[in-house]
């Protein structure tokens, strides 16, 4: 019997990064940095402590699974440098996975009691309902992608092994994105989704300072405890994507920034000239 390959989960794309290791699709454990914003001070520590843990060397890593994005620039190549350095050093395959997926997935994880932040409506998230991740993508803009459940035989985008909420029904909750990732204001968002007959369902690191704008008819707020993408959500979809072969080109891997970085060139004066 093929052992199960050992893996290492990456999550930087968003404010709070965390790491995990995971057997195959059972996964061991997951390290959340300490704050906001901690990537780079913390990814090693957190990765060595993880397999310290475990009794795990890095050349018994087989595949690298990272979130590739939209999301921080600085984050997003902290993650896809580290991938490709452990494919160098002993050929780790690589999985990348969309950030706005894995914030989505959080939706597996959803209580029973899940509600409407500030508000006494207590109604559960259903297969009837849109579930929309959100992430603050600077100059008042947003990246944001819509998922709706469906029970058809299309492959899904994503899967989880129970239904969000406790809802009805006893299959597997399974997800297809019937938005793509997209740049739209909040504006843009509530101007398409509010009002709706089918109420949508809000997470994301983007709502931290900006859920007012959101707030409309038929647009609801999950738990802030659901926002955050996690790496343990990251090896969840890694793990589908790697029974089906989907690994990354090393050479050619770029993290997907939706956009191009705001690189602003500092203007310099132009030299003295000399007297005659």
């Amino acid at each position: 019997m093929t052992p199960e390959p050992l893996i290492l989960a990456v999550e930087t794309s968003s404010r709070t990064g965390s790491v995990a290791v995971a057997a195959g699709e059972r996964l061991l454990a997951e390290m959340t940095f300490s704050g906001p914003m901690r990537h780079s001070a913390e990814i090693f520590p957190a990765i060595l402590g993880l397999m310290e843990r475990f009794a795990v060397r890095p050349r018994q890593i087989e595949q690298v699974h990272i979130s590739i994005g939209p999301g921080s620039f600085t984050g997003l190549r902290i993650a896809t440098t580290l991938a490709k350095t452990m494919h160098l050093a002993n050929g780790a395959k690589i999985i990348a996975v969309d950030t706005l997926d894995v914030i989505a997935a959080n939706v597996f994880d959803l209580a029973p009691d899940c509600v409407v932040q500030n508000s006494t409506n207590r109604a559960p998230v259903t297969r009837d309902d849109r579930v929309a991740a959100i992430l603050d993508a600077k100059r008042n803009q947003f990246f944001i992608a819509v998922y709706e459940h469906t029970g058809d035989e299309r492959p899904p985008l994503l899967r989880g092994q129970a239904y969000p909420c406790g809802g009805r029904g006893t299959s597997d909750a399974i997800w297809k994105k019937a938005v793509p990732d997209s740049l739209m204001t909040a504006a843009q968002f509530v101007e398409r989704f509010a009002r709706s007959d089918r109420p949508t369902w809000l997470l994301g690191d983007g709502l931290l300072y900006y859920k007012d704008r959101f707030i409309a008819e038929g647009i609801r707020l999950l738990d802030e405890r659901y926002w955050s993408p996690r790496a343990s959500k990251v090896h969840l979809l890694g793990w589908q994507k790697a029974l089906a072969g989907q690994f990354a080109d090393p050479v050619t891997l770029q993290p997907n920034y939706l956009r191009r970085p705001d690189v602003r060139i500092k203007k310099i004066n132009p030299p003295c000239e000399l007297a005659d």
